[in-house]
């Protein structure tokens, strides 16, 4: 294990003790269980833990998604018979019970008598200030809000906001801790009602309210407004996040702060006044935020990252991502597959993309496959198999592929994919592809590809039919004229003394 692996393992907690398996506590469970912390959970409720455990397996199943990186062996979800079992051997603990201040202050007040001096005590309020949640409460020194995001197994961020009594030492602790389980904390200046995220989240939230109140838009047209413009970008910056650093901050606030904060466009008009001071005072932050780029870099910096955006919503095809799918199909039906009398079907030419590129620099291995499966869709959308044809008859589908990667491929060429049919026949379809980098005579690589025609209702293997077989096996008489391929039919050899 290196130096730093071991650090993170010694910032990790061995147990953690919750107090609530609601929504929040049950994502706290999760964030915890699956990063190999143990947990110990009261909530005398009747169902918690099935409530808990339902939450678990819905973590599993994000987290599957979320990395390929093995996780490490779970921790042990144990319920508590009462606050003092739940906090006994345990480094923190998380109090998630509904946001009312004569249920938590006693939960709080009777975890940190029961625990350890040197255990943080935690709560996960939406809203209240730690000093108010701080009667009764042994070393109240202790005590901070440690505020999540739903679902917590999921969002990064948490809130960490201690009272004045709060030690920088229990702040700076918690940090590691939320950290070593993936989460990114915001150790705030000091406490206010609401915190940052959740002051930003209510001053939309009333907005929205009164637009529906007002009858000027529905509930649809508002979360539109937010989920298809704003609300992707700002998972990438924030209302603050600007490139040239604080020139940029300054040019922006000089053109655009006097010209909207005065129009009267929502039901919160009360703003700061921007005097010389206050301007000066965000150009300060922003020339020393972390990360600053030149205007021309942040500018694709952010545009690398909304596309990283919008292509993972179009693989789930929801919200912004489902206008991309659209646009894409409307394109694609608009490109003609390029052919000639005589030769292999052509793919049009693609520039291969930066987010390609793998830790050697060069294209990754199965981007190669990635373009033969394209290749093959640009063949079967030729011969005319779309969503009707899908529907009634089925498709093809791939059943064994070879590839043979013979040149490197780097972020920037410009490669077409030409492909030939083999052999085709009313159930198999034989593919060979050649890729081919723009300017180069030799190919980058080759893709051997055998299909069958399934039938999309049984699932089993079935004719082609119709119009379609007609095309193809026209098309594959066209390819049988063409010399054959080298490559057909390789397999991985081995040398001798290799």
């Amino acid at each position: 294990m290196s130096e730093e692996s071991k650090s993170k393992s010694e910032e990790r907690p061995r147990a953690v003790g919750l107090l609530g398996g609601g929504v929040i506590g049950g994502g706290w469970a999760a964030r915890f269980v699956l990063n190999g912390v143990d947990v110990r959970l009261y909530d005398p409720a009747p169902g918690a833990l099935d409530r808990v455990q339902q939450q678990l397996a819905n973590a599993r199943r994000a987290f599957r998604q979320l990395t390929l990186v093995p996780l490490p062996p779970e921790g042990a979800l144990t319920m508590s018979e009462s606050i003092a079992d739940a906090v006994d051997g345990v480094e923190i603990v998380l109090e998630s019970a509904p946001e009312r201040l004569d249920l938590k202050q006693p939960l709080l007040a009777a975890a940190s008598q029961a625990a350890a001096p040197g255990v943080l005590i935690c709560s996960s309020t939406s809203g209240l200030r730690p000093s108010l949640l701080a009667a009764g409460v042994k070393h109240p020194e202790r005590l901070l809000v440690a505020h999540p995001f739903n679902p917590v197994y999921l969002l990064p961020l948490v809130e960490l906001c201690g009272s004045p009594s709060a030690t920088p030492g229990a702040l700076k602790r918690a940090a590691e801790i939320f950290q070593s389980v993936g989460m990114h904390p915001l150790v705030m200046r000091k406490e206010v009602d609401g915190f940052i995220a959740n002051r930003l989240q209510e001053a939309m939230w009333r907005e929205a309210l009164w637009l529906v109140h007002d009858d000027l838009a529905t509930v649809d047209q508002v979360d539109d407004a937010i989920r298809y413009s704003f609300g992707l970008r700002r998972a990438v910056i924030g209302p603050y996040s600007l490139g040239g650093g604080g020139a940029g901050m300054r040019q922006n606030m000089e053109k655009w702060g006097p010209v909207q904060l005065k129009q009267p466009w929502s039901r919160l008009t009360d703003v700061p006044e921007l005097t010389e001071a206050f301007v000066n005072k965000l150009v300060e932050q922003s020339e020393v935020r972390a990360g600053n780029l030149p205007v021309p870099e942040f500018e694709q910096k952010r545009d690398d990252c909304m596309v990283a955006l919008l292509k993972g919503l179009r693989a789930q095809g929801y919200g912004a991502g489902e206008t991309v799918a659209r646009w894409e199909q409307e394109l694609r039906d608009r490109v003609p597959p390029l052919a000639n009398s005589s030769g292999p079907l052509r793919m049009p030419t693609l520039q291969m993309p930066s987010d390609w590129v793998d830790y050697n620099g060069h294209i990754t291995e199965n981007r190669y496959l990635q373009l033969c499966g394209m290749a093959t869709d640009n063949l079967l959308r030729h011969i005319g198999i779309d969503g009707e044809y899908r529907a009634k008859y089925g498709s093809y589908y791939t059943v064994e592929t070879h590839i043979s990667h013979l040149q490197e491929l780097f972020a920037g060429d410009r490669v077409q994919v030409l492909t030939q049919i083999v052999h085709a026949d009313d159930k198999r379809l034989h593919l060979f592809h050649v890729l081919r980098r723009e300017g180069d005579e030799k190919p980058a690589a080759t893709g051997e590809q055998m299909l069958i025609h399934v039938n999309g209702s049984s699932g089993t293997s079935a004719p082609v039919h119709g119009n379609v077989r007609e095309r193809l096996l026209d098309l594959a008489g066209v390819h049988a004229k063409l010399p054959r391929p080298d490559r057909v039919g390789a397999s991985i050899g081995v040398r001798k003394g290799a």
